[in-house]
């Protein structure tokens, strides 16, 4: 347990954070997989669109790497041209 003022922010902080950043990261994995459970072509373009906003935040935020997201996207963007 921190005795430094500053340190003790600084944990309340980091839990701050964590909490939000762990949200965050679930809501995104939520969302991959509706798109890749979707089983119209309409319904996973709608999903996929909303997907690559949360993506492409995180990857600003340093949520995802940004390889990481470049990949992601670029897995479900072929999943959703399959359907079609």
């Amino acid at each position: 347990m921190p005795n430094i003022k500053s340190a003790k922010k600084r944990m309340e902080l980091s839990r701050t954070a964590r909490t939000r950043n762990r949200a965050e990261r679930a809501r995104i994995r939520t969302i991959v997989k509706s798109v890749r459970a979707a089983d119209s072509a309409e319904a996973a373009q709608a999903r996929f669109l909303e997907a690559v906003a949360l993506l492409d935040r995180a990857a600003t935020r340093r949520l995802f790497h940004p390889n990481r997201v470049a990949r992601v996207k670029s897995q479900l963007q072929r999943h959703v041209n399959g359907l079609s």
